[in-house]
């Protein structure tokens, strides 16, 4: 019976192309073209010019919430032409991701989770998640779970001076 649930599992994550493993540091992250809740849209060439933090979250997160106050300030203090900055909802629709913005009057960038974004990071630990890929496309770091402020403002070292 064993046997048989490994089975279920690995033919589950064939059929819908999840990874079964996270990606890690070290590994290819691949954004490819985003567009943001807001409207903008992100192309491969702005994630080359730069190092680019990525947090995968969801506006239900309450590590989430507490996170995301040193993630706006940390928008606050780089300039976008020195680091990206994209985040990835898990929430299933953009209304609640819309209110939590406006309600906490943030400013960075949201992505909806995709089938595509999915598969390209893998399985994921939980929310919050944040990956730093270089401007090659290499995840050079990797945490989850809430960070404290200073580890978050930390992210700073990537910034292109």
């Amino acid at each position: 019976m064993k046997q048989f649930a490994s089975i279920a599992v690995l033919v589950s994550f064939l059929i819908t192309g999840i990874k079964a493993e996270a990606i890690e540091v070290g590994d290819q992250l691949a954004l490819g073209e985003l567009r943001s809740v807001q409207g903008q849209t992100y192309t491969e060439s702005d994630w080359k010019q730069r190092h680019t933090v990525v947090q995968v979250w969801a506006t239900w997160c309450s590590y989430c919430r507490k996170q995301n106050v040193h993630l706006e300030q940390l928008v606050q203090k780089v300039p976008a032409n020195q680091l990206n900055i994209i985040t990835i909802s898990i929430d299933k629709t953009v209304s609640p991701i819309h209110a939590y913005m406006a309600k906490n009057s943030y400013t960075f960038p949201v992505v909806m989770m995709t089938p595509e974004l999915s598969k390209a990071i893998g399985k994921r630990r939980g929310v919050p998640e944040v990956y730093v890929v270089n401007p090659q496309g290499k995840v050079v770091q990797k945490d989850y779970g809430l960070m404290v402020d200073l580890d978050f403002f930390d992210l700073a070292r990537y910034a292109k001076k």
